[in-house]
């Protein structure tokens, strides 16, 4: 038995010293691992740096703002130095403007060109800036936040009185733009801007390889006057940039511009799913070079390193997208058709995600006031959706209405705060146990929360059904 315990503890020890060898290899191995992957991104970031300030001698900027113009937008740097260049230092907000085709610039286009099918002002920025966002980087809160702001949005344009936004760059260029959006959105400060043109969104999304939706319905449309064709069949498809410009430009539906604004949204978090990456670091030169005639903004290439940077390390559930909160105008109410602005909520939403104080901050709201939209995405029929509607009741959501879906088949159910709320949102997935939380504005218009029904509800109800055994 002794000379057993002894060869069973020799062989311990030496087990134990092969184990403690193996770790030490392994320490090493990892270290080397560390070693070289550290080496590795040194050299992805050595080369992209080269490989920008080879676009340096390029700048981005296109217009010639004055000294009063420049001074609209805050100079202060915004990345880090050195081999920091691609941190964000500090929250900035970004204008950023999609420019329309006007109808003189195709008539007076080459005739080369008109193959397009629709034609960009090439290197001009004066028209109407028909996609207008602000974009928040924020790394103390680590969010990414986005606000659509309608073309039709009613306004006071400095020197020009009650028009459109989207004519504020015609007016006056980016600078009064600027100064019209910050006016609206309770003197929100503006860091720099971005003008692209609509060529450069479609080059832009090829250069990212194109990006994978579900389009919602079959779009087709023709305007000669633009050499605009739209083509489109409904169902999930790859879709490269002149057929993902197809979708982000139609805009013939029962909710006009606003339905265009969701199809963005729905865009924008697909490119983002996809695309923002540490490796789009590495092709972000080659991305530039083949975008840069078509954009005009004054930010610095190091400046726009470190907002994709930004971007890239952002947890995909901080990407916020909310729309500008407001109602349509009604018939005969003015001598056009407008997106009139909801004064009180603008400073609830600024308050909430753009650190502006105000005396309205978000409050906890009342469930039974909350209009929650279900949206079927299963394509059984409503009566599988009672059960929810009834859980729902129980958990005090009074007002609970069936809303027409976008037809896109969703394994995991989407909670969307339609309109900022992700309080609310949180507390209905909360009380249903299953799904997931989304703030952007793709759901139901006129809901508060939009609920859009996903396998996962087939699977809660089923458990629901089983008997009770004792």
């Amino acid at each position: 038995m002794t000379i057993q315990r002894g060869s069973a503890s020799k062989n311990h020890s030496k087990s134990r010293s092969k184990s403690s060898a193996r770790k030490v290899n392994r320490s090493k191995s990892g270290r080397w691992l560390w070693f070289l992957l550290g080496m590795g991104g040194i050299a992805i970031v050595s080369a992209t740096a080269g490989a920008l300030l080879s676009l340096s001698s390029t700048p981005l900027m296109q217009a010639n703002l004055s000294a009063d113009e420049a001074a609209v937008f805050d100079g202060d740097r915004i990345s880090g130095g050195g081999l920091r260049f691609s941190e964000l230092t500090r929250p900035v907000n970004i204008l950023v403007m999609g420019m329309s085709v006007l109808p003189p610039d195709v008539q007076n286009a080459p005739e080369e060109t008109k193959s397009l099918g629709y034609l960009p002002q090439i290197n001009s920025f004066d028209g109407l800036s028909d996609v207008m966002l602000l974009i928040r980087f924020d790394p103390e809160t680590k969010k990414l936040v986005m606000l659509s702001i309608p073309r039709d949005t009613r306004v006071e344009i400095e020197g020009h009185g009650k028009k459109k936004i989207n004519s504020a760059n015609v007016q006056g260029g980016p600078a009064l733009a600027a100064k019209t959006v910050s006016n609206l959105l309770d003197g929100v400060g503006i860091d720099r801007y971005i003008r692209i043109n609509i060529l450069g969104v479609a080059k832009l999304i090829d250069a990212l390889g194109g990006v994978t939706v579900y389009v919602p319905r079959d779009m087709k449309y023709q305007d000669d006057s633009q050499h605009l064709y739209i083509n489109l069949k409904k169902g999930k498809q790859h879709l490269n940039g002149d057929q993902a410009l197809q979708l982000l430009r139609f805009r013939h539906d029962e909710n006009g511009d606003i339905g265009r604004i969701q199809r963005q949204q729905m865009v924008m978090r697909a490119l983002m799913d996809q695309a923002l990456n540490p490796t789009t670091m590495a092709q972000l030169p080659n991305i530039l070079n083949v975008v840069k005639e078509h954009i005009d903004t004054n930010l610095s290439v190091e400046e726009l390193v470190a907002l994709v940077g930004f971007g890239a390390k952002t947890n995909r559930s901080n990407m916020l997208q909310l729309m500008l909160p407001g109602r349509f105008s009604e018939q005969g109410e003015y001598n056009a058709s407008y997106w009139i602005p909801n004064s009180d909520r603008i400073a609830t939403t600024m308050a909430q995600y753009f650190d502006i104080q105000s005396s309205d901050q978000q409050q906890t709201v009342d469930p039974t006031n909350l209009r929650v939209a279900i949206q079927d995405s299963t394509g059984s029929d409503n009566t599988n959706l009672q059960p929810l509607i009834r859980n729902l009741q129980k958990a005090g959501y009074r007002n609970v209405y069936i809303a027409k879906s976008s037809g896109e088949p969703l394994d995991t159910t989407h909670i969307v705060a339609q309109k900022g709320d992700g309080n609310s949102a949180e507390s209905i997935r909360n009380s249903l146990g299953f799904g997931e939380v989304r703030v952007e504005s793709t759901g139901n218009l006129y809901s508060d929360i939009s609920i859009q029904v996903g396998k996962d509800w087939l699977e809660q109800k089923s458990l629901l059904e089983q008997p009770i055994s004792y």
